[in-house]
């Protein structure tokens, strides 16, 4: 009993302090501050205590785009103090905070992408939302998952995708104009897109009907809430024994997802065993088709974790990307001009094609300054799996975790300018890609290297054929009851939704 009570106590003492101290200690050697931890909760009581003085004055009538210290104040606070590169612990999980685009791409210069992990604190903690999806899966596995995946994006199976696209966006407008009509103009358009985005990735993905679409989405939807709307441990050794509540549910939520997904894909196999099925109609149907091709297989529970990451990813990116558009064109009428005046010259009036959306050159632009000012994915997480020199003058250890923050860079007056905070879609007219940024790494709407969002194409074809839709039959202004209140729920989202006032174009 005392030799299993030692051992207890014993573990207990390294987990909590003394693991932590070491690498503390040797992060700074390597040359990084940061806050001070207190173990083993780290920085996670000075985070929440920044975090609570900053929602006291959240949620605004005035709109500022100026949003870091409102989504992550603990980082605005101590990048004042530390500078854009610098330690933080969640628990005793140190990370890396980078807010630095050039420290970046010496980081990652040569870093191939099966070198870089996910870091497993997060990995554990998000498996009921993401399992060992593309997003999670690292080393050989990632390059097998990569590698069944990328065909079923290929340009002519996104072009496949658009007829649905452009159906449920219409049906979704059809709504609108009966509300409308019936005199009621003001639409939460985040809600709406969000619940539309869903339906088309559930048609698109995996072809099925809204119900079951709706359910997943649903699902999803409350994981994401359970996980991120809470005061959790993350980070702190035994931490889901502290929250025991939260961390059944989500593990309850998580099986239901999972059960949904296995009983689609079941049902597809059988389909196609008998010659009936939807092969090469959907992703689904493609990544059934390509699974072991050239000795490459994912598994069913592996097929299911992607169909997991496919349905969240895809639906919530794009959906939140229009809803912040529409806020900044309802701010900037002209632009919705603009845009209405490009459409107008590209179909010459005839219905939308996909063929027409490389020519809508302002809607790209407008997408990327949109993408920049509130990108949806609003930072990037990484674990090194091997010892990272930098400069020949810093060493990130094997295992560091690190945290890029999107949001900082992208709001960063020494890479954009003075204007940083105006939206201008006009600085990416030259460079299409960059905005004129002064650095390369300091845009990262999809992430960089060889990890960059796989799906970032299929994203931009929705987004243009779903705005390029609500533009021709709509303008819209900004509603006296929107709040501003931009925060991070794993996502980048307006909490207190987004109504605008709509009117029908005569």
């Amino acid at each position: 009993m005392f030799g299993t009570l030692l051992y207890i106590f014993s573990r207990l003492l390294f987990s909590f302090w003394i693991y932590p101290i070491r690498a503390h200690l040797k992060l700074k050697r390597n040359g990084f501050g940061g806050p001070s931890p207190n173990f083993p909760l780290g920085n996670l009581k000075e985070m929440r205590k920044i975090s609570q003085e900053a929602s006291s004055v959240s949620g605004s009538s005035k709109i500022s785009h100026d949003i870091h210290s409102t989504v992550f104040p603990y980082f605005a606070t101590w990048k004042q103090s530390h500078g854009k590169v610098f330690i933080y612990w969640l628990g005793t999980e140190p990370f890396l905070y980078i807010a630095d685009p050039e420290f970046l791409k010496a980081m990652s210069s040569g870093v191939l992408g099966k070198s870089w992990g996910k870091p497993r604190v997060f990995k554990h903690d998000r498996e009921p939302m993401f399992g060992n999806g593309l997003v999670m899966v690292e080393g050989e596995d990632w390059v097998r998952h990569r590698h069944v995946i990328t065909p079923a994006f290929s340009p002519s199976n996104l072009k496949a995708m658009a007829s649905l696209m452009l159906e449920s966006t219409n049906t979704m407008l059809d709504r609108w104009a009966d509300l409308i009509n019936s005199g009621n103009h003001e639409i939460d358009v985040e809600r709406e897109i969000t619940g539309t985005a869903g339906e088309i990735i559930a048609r698109t993905s995996f072809g099925i009907g809204y119900e079951n679409g709706r359910k997943v989405f649903e699902k999803l939807r409350e994981v994401q809430v359970t996980l991120f709307r809470s005061n959790r441990y993350v980070g702190v050794p035994f931490s889901k024994m502290m929250c025991p509540k939260k961390t059944m549910e989500a593990k309850r939520l998580g099986k239901e997802i999972d059960d949904l997904l296995m009983s689609i894909i079941t049902a597809r196999k059988k389909d196609d065993s008998k010659g009936a099925g939807n092969k090469g109609r959907d992703l689904l149907g493609l990544l059934l088709e390509g699974n072991g091709r050239e000795g490459k297989t994912l598994t069913t529970r592996e097929l299911v974790d992607e169909c997991k990451t496919f349905f969240f990813g895809g639906h919530e990116t794009t959906a939140l990307a229009i809803s912040w558009t529409l806020l900044l064109l309802a701010q900037h009428p002209e632009w919705q001009n603009q845009l209405r005046e490009e459409i107008r010259q590209v179909t010459k009036d005839k219905e939308l094609d996909v063929a027409m959306l490389a020519g809508l050159k302002k809607m790209g632009w407008v997408m990327n300054e949109v993408l920049r000012l509130y990108p949806p994915a609003p930072n990037v997480q990484r674990q090194a799996r091997e010892d990272i020199e930098v400069k020949e003058v810093i060493r990130i250890p094997k295992g560091t975790n690190m945290w890029i923050d999107v949001v900082s860079m992208h709001h960063d007056p020494e890479l954009w300018g003075k204007d940083v905070n105006v939206f201008k879609p006009e600085r990416f007219r030259d460079d299409a890609l960059y905005g004129g940024c002064e650095h390369k790494m300091g845009f990262l709407p999809f992430g960089f290297g060889g990890r960059m969002c796989i799906g970032r194409n299929l994203t931009s074809m929705e987004y243009k054929l779903v705005l390029s839709s609500i533009l021709t039959r709509f303008s819209f202004s900004l509603s006296p009851a929107y709040s501003h209140s931009p925060t991070i729920l794993l996502s980048l989202r307006p909490t207190l939704g987004l109504p605008l006032l709509v009117n029908a174009l005569s």
